[in-house]
């Protein structure tokens, strides 16, 4: 009984890290600049929330731009950053986690919010087939 929940208890714990990775995340991409390197992490490169409840609860987990520009500052120091740096999250990572569990509604809600994104941060780049299909070279080390 103890190992069923155990491994219940981590099936549990895996699905959520990759549910919250995947919202933090959709479809946001550094540029690629070749010979398999990729520009520099910026706040622009993953969603952020300015949510204090769910902020308050998370220990600032939606100020997830700050913690990949940032990566040595402990989460209850990082920053948040207004649209002009980062991309924001319509709604907080409760609502959004489980908007991400069906994925017309996701799409329907973030597809356009991303499209804004390139277009605001990366207007050069016309062709995001290799973005979008993961085809550019994987980072070296």
């Amino acid at each position: 009984m103890g190992l069923g929940l155990f491994l219940l208890q981590a099936a549990v714990a895996i699905w959520q890290l990759e549910l919250v990775n995947y919202v933090e995340h959709y479809g946001l991409t550094r540029r690629y600049l070749g010979d398999g390197k990729y520009e520099h992490v910026l706040p622009r490169h993953s969603w952020n929330a300015t949510y204090r409840a769910s902020n308050w609860v998370l220990i600032n987990l939606q100020r997830h731009s700050d913690h990949h520009y940032k990566p040595d500052r402990r989460f209850p120091l990082l920053q948040t950053y207004d649209e002009d740096d980062a991309p924001q999250m319509p709604l907080g990572y409760p609502v959004m986690t489980l908007a991400a569990m069906v994925p017309p509604l996701w799409k329907r809600i973030m597809n356009r919010r991303v499209k804004a994104w390139r277009q605001k941060f990366y207007p050069d780049i016309t062709d995001w087939h290799p973005y979008n299909k993961a085809l550019n070279p994987v980072q070296g080390p």
